[in-house]
């Protein structure tokens, strides 16, 4: 099986592909698709929508996890990780595959036990739960590990509630 992990944005949006054989969970892929700033943010969206089209083609998911879109302080900066949210909404769709959302402080506490863990704690856990030698890089890259991990974490108690064993 393998889950997809995002951590959406428009300047740069962060993916991890874990694989699970058994009890044993591997990191595939990790890395960012980045767009420029200055480009139209339909161009944009666009290139988004044909990196994430491109990843999901090669990479294949089972499942798919992603950030929720949280209004912080920024108006705009909300605005713009809507609409990255949105393009990977609909690339997951396309590609049937099922999406789960999760708020960041939940991320935080599935894999920590604390809700405001920072982000040098989630490198560090993540990097200890998939055996990596180095903590993943970049920064969102490292968040959308995070994110599959916290999806896999909770699978077995959602396929409870379910009714599948």
């Amino acid at each position: 099986m393998f889950v997809l992990g995002i951590d959406p944005g428009l300047s740069t949006l962060g993916y991890g592909v874990l694989e699970v054989r058994g009890h044993s969970i591997r990191a595939v892929a990790a890395g960012a698709i980045r767009t420029e700033a200055g480009r139209p943010i339909g161009e944009r969206l666009a290139e988004l929508y044909a990196d994430l089209d491109s990843l999901l083609s090669e990479h294949k998911p089972d499942a798919a996890a992603i950030e929720q879109v949280f209004v912080n302080r920024n108006l705009q900066t909300a605005t713009s990780v809507g609409r990255a949210s949105g393009v990977v909404l609909l690339a997951l769709a396309q590609h049937g595959i099922p999406v789960a959302e999760y708020s960041p402080s939940a991320v935080k506490r599935a894999l920590t036990g604390y809700g405001n863990a920072d982000k040098v704690q989630m490198k560090k856990v993540v990097a200890m739960r998939l055996g990596l030698t180095e903590l993943p890089s970049p920064a969102d890259a490292a968040d959308a590990l995070a994110i599959a991990l916290c999806h896999l974490q909770g699978a077995p108690l959602r396929r409870l509630v379910e009714g599948v064993s």
